[in-house]
């Protein structure tokens, strides 16, 4: 691709005036010590000074700037800049400065920003293979036990089988998150948006985690008592997987004999912001930004002590987002946690 010059003729006219008064001066002082001054002549010399210095500078000097800037340019093209290949190439130092500066800016944060998102993958993939070779792990074990002759005991045989298939359901469970999680994010997951209350949605979310709430002494409560209904426009399975997400999180990580509280307000004319709020043991300010991550967990020692796959905050993001919504995370470490998300409230 050929370049266009885009030239300046700044620095010539400067340079010849410059070089010009000055010679024009040590002329005038000269004819003054030997001869007699001659104005006109004096003014010939001057012009025709210029012009020469003027032609000089502006073909010979900066021409020679000219193929030191097209080097650069040519040598950033091989980088692939877009920014500095769009237009005619500018010999002005300033701007050619600029354009450098940016470009080095620009390079940079690309540079910082891979290396995120490969540290990002490292840990993704690390956390994949973890909670993948558990379960597979545990299912093996029980299985090379059978075959090794345990089999013929029928209690043994009954009992490992029925752990082997507990490992191959969380195998399922994960597999299928993940599958949900991919499709949420190439938008291939169609949503069935209608109309229905989300006061009864949150009651019968309640009512399924009642006992496991009981077995914690867990009070699963509203803010108020709700007499009247709030409808609202989203799909209705999706948005009962965010809320069964996050309750259950609640019952996970709060308190014995604490509160989860889901509250619905309405935030402007047309939406609604619900909010599970609890007195758990809260989320330390450095993990918040990584919450929604995929696999990503507070607690680094490994433990799957409480289950889970460990995507179902990522996947309450996902179905928000798909949605066109906001969800949003508060939390102080010891004191608790409040996740909210809008809705688009039905006329």
């Amino acid at each position: 691709m050929r370049s266009k010059f885009k030239k300046t003729y700044k620095f010539a006219i400067k340079t010849s005036l410059f070089i010009t008064l000055f010679i024009t001066l040590l002329m005038g002082v000269f004819l003054y010590s030997f001869y007699t001054i001659n104005w006109l002549i004096l003014l010939v010399f001057s012009i025709i000074c210029y012009v020469f210095a003027f032609l000089v500078i502006q073909f010979r000097v900066e021409r020679f700037i000219y193929r030191r800037v097209k080097k650069i340019y040519d040598d950033l093209t091989l980088l692939e800049s877009a920014s500095l290949t769009r237009g005619p190439i500018n010999t002005d130092m300033g701007t050619l400065t600029q354009e450098i500066d940016k470009f080095a800016r620009d390079k940079k944060l690309e540079i910082e920003t891979l290396k995120v998102r490969d540290q990002y993958r490292k840990e993704f993939f690390g956390n994949v293979s973890h909670e993948l070779k558990t379960p597979l792990f545990t299912v093996q074990g029980y299985i090379l036990t059978l075959l090794d002759g345990a089999m013929n005991d029928e209690k043994i045989r009954e009992k490992y089988l029925t752990r082997a298939s507990k490992g191959v359901e969380r195998l399922v469970y994960i597999v299928n998150d993940l599958d949900m999680i991919t499709k949420l994010e190439i938008g291939d997951l169609r949503l069935k948006i209608e109309r229905f209350d989300i006061v009864e949605m949150v009651k019968n979310v309640f009512d399924m985690f009642e006992m496991r709430a009981n077995k914690k002494k867990i009070t699963l409560t509203f803010d108020i008592e709700y007499n009247k209904p709030i409808f609202v426009n989203a799909d209705k399975e999706r948005i009962q997987q965010v809320l069964i997400n996050l309750v259950v999180n609640s019952i996970k990580y709060g308190r014995e004999k604490g509160t989860t509280e889901v509250s619905i307000e309405n935030l402007i004319k047309n939406k609604v912001i619900v909010r599970i709020t609890d007195n758990g043991i809260g989320i330390g300010k450095p993990h918040l930004s990584r919450l929604f991550e995929r696999f990503y967990r507070v607690d680094k020692s490994g433990s799957r002590s409480e289950g889970g796959s460990g995507l179902g905050l990522s996947i309450v993001k996902h179905i928000i987002e798909a949605h066109d919504e906001k969800i949003y995370v508060e939390s102080e470490f010891g004191v608790g946690s409040e996740f909210s998300f809008t809705l688009e409230k039905a006329k």
